[in-house]
């Protein structure tokens, strides 16, 4: 049976390659509002960011996503992604 191709998407961050589940997305809709998409499925311009605290925090020290979206980043998004990341890391542990 033909296995079958796993996603890959860069990470903005720290710039390394990894399958697109291990990764959040953030996109810049055509309105120029930036917000997590869970799904990946959201229409606009993608950027991705390993699920990892300190990625989040590279990213945004670095201002990563504000360059690779064109868009102003509200730290709301960056408090959001880190939620995520804690949220996702318990549930794994349970």
């Amino acid at each position: 049976m033909k296995q079958k191709k796993i996603p890959m998407r860069k990470c903005v961050a720290s710039g390394e390659m990894k399958p697109k589940k291990e990764l959040i997305r953030i996109v810049r809709s055509k309105e120029g509002e930036v917000s997590i998409d869970p799904t990946g499925k959201k229409a606009g311009r993608g950027a991705y960011l390993t699920k990892d605290k300190d990625i989040i925090l590279l990213a945004r020290k670095n201002n990563q996503l504000s360059k690779h979206l064109n868009a102003q980043i509200e730290d709301a998004i960056y408090e959001q992604l880190i939620e995520l990341v804690e949220k996702e890391k318990q549930s794994s542990h349970e």
